[in-house]
């Protein structure tokens, strides 16, 4: 495959920076510099103030919840006015490359591409809501390709099972920077979004009832529950280890017995799970979303999400788990080179499509169509 010009889209609600504040900043990261070191000529659309190694094209001057915090201000007409003018300001600069790939989760990029025939992957990371799935059910041209972190994703979307040009993508690891570890050090640890939805408040509550330690990583997103529901847990058992780099987590995860992994909503994926298991640490968690595809047959054990009692049990079945096993099993399908290879896949697709569509477009929509909510 010729190198390609690849535009990639990323929201703008934190910039993609270290440390990353979840999986869909890791993701963007990964993304641009995996397909930069293929030798695509890669330009990350996102705001500002990110930090990557490859061109940047601010989307904003500085990632939006520092200007409008997304619980203050989610749904609201600021908020929709900022994001419209970012994404729509952007739109006439994406005809000079082959391809885009957007993970911007708004509604206006995959309605220009349909209008324009611009050849783009849309990627999706979220449950469906309303702006953005009615934008990815009208826009549909045999250029436009949508992928889905797991099955389950993808079904939310396309219940019906009637899904246009969409396939499964599962977000992929780099390997080389988790490192395996064939021990455990006898305690378990957390990370992620320190956030209701997250539940770590339940991860301690059941490692406290296996006898064991844990640390708590991750960006404090709610500040009350931080004070309210974890900081009352803190003990020599139960630790907060602060919001760090990825190579320090990395060092830890790899370090650890088991990680605790308890969402309560519905997740897509959970990028931390496949990252503990690339390392050959074992997953104990609640059974919600897309997890269970992540963490397959051999990658821990699985507890009806809010089972605390249920939880500890899995604590204990994942800790007889094979680390071998689960480090093999875990590389080999959810490796960040598979993920790219895919990804490219579909650039291919949607790019050949974009080659043999009507001069005419007839059908497309017009520009004004972006104005739809």
């Amino acid at each position: 495959m010729r190198p390609l010009r690849i535009a990639v889209l990323a929201h703008i609600r934190h910039p993609i920076a270290e440390p990353f504040r979840g999986g869909m900043e890791a993701h963007a990261h990964q993304l641009v510099h995996g397909l930069a070191d293929r030798g695509h000529d890669v330009t990350l659309f996102a705001a500002g103030d990110s930090e990557v190694n490859v061109a940047l094209r601010p989307l904003v001057p500085q990632h939006y919840d520092s200007i409008y915090p997304w619980h203050d201000f989610h749904g609201t007409d600021a908020l929709n006015a900022h994001l419209d003018a970012a994404f729509e300001g952007c739109l006439h600069d994406l005809a000079g490359y082959d391809v885009v790939h957007n993970n911007a989760l708004h509604r206006f990029p995959p309605r220009h591409a349909q209008s324009a025939g611009v050849p783009m992957v849309t990627s999706l990371h979220v449950p469906p809501f309303g702006a953005l799935q009615r934008a990815v059910h009208s826009a549909d041209a045999p250029w436009m390709r949508y992928t889905a972190c797991s099955n389950h994703l993808l079904q939310s979307y396309w219940p019906d099972g009637t899904a246009p040009r969409a396939s499964v993508v599962p977000n992929g690891i780099d390997t080389a920077r988790w490192p395996v570890s064939s021990h455990g050090n006898g305690e378990a640890i957390w990370a992620g979004r320190i956030t209701p939805n997250k539940a770590p408040h339940m991860a301690a509550q059941a490692i406290r009832m296996a006898g064991l330690r844990m640390t708590i990583y991750g960006v404090i997103e709610h500040e009350d529950y931080f004070n309210d529901h974890l900081r009352p847990l803190w003990s020599q058992d139960i630790r907060y280890g602060g919001h760090v780099s990825s190579d320090d987590l990395a060092l830890a995860v790899s370090a650890a017995s088991v990680l605790m992994f308890t969402p309560l909503w519905d997740e897509p994926f959970g990028l931390v799970a496949a990252e503990a298991m690339v390392c050959g640490t074992p997953v104990a968690a609640f059974d919600k979303g897309g997890v269970r595809e992540v963490i397959g047959t051999s990658g821990g054990a699985l507890a009806t999400a809010g089972d605390i009692a249920g939880l500890r049990a899995a604590i204990a079945q994942a800790l007889t788990k094979d680390r071998a096993s689960v480090a093999r099993d875990a590389r080999t399908r959810l490796s960040k080179e598979r993920m790219l290879s895919a990804y490219e896949a579909q650039y291919r697709a949607a790019m050949a499509a974009a080659r043999r569509r009507s001069p005419d477009r007839s059908g497309c929509r017009t520009t004004p169509a972006l104005a739809a909510p």
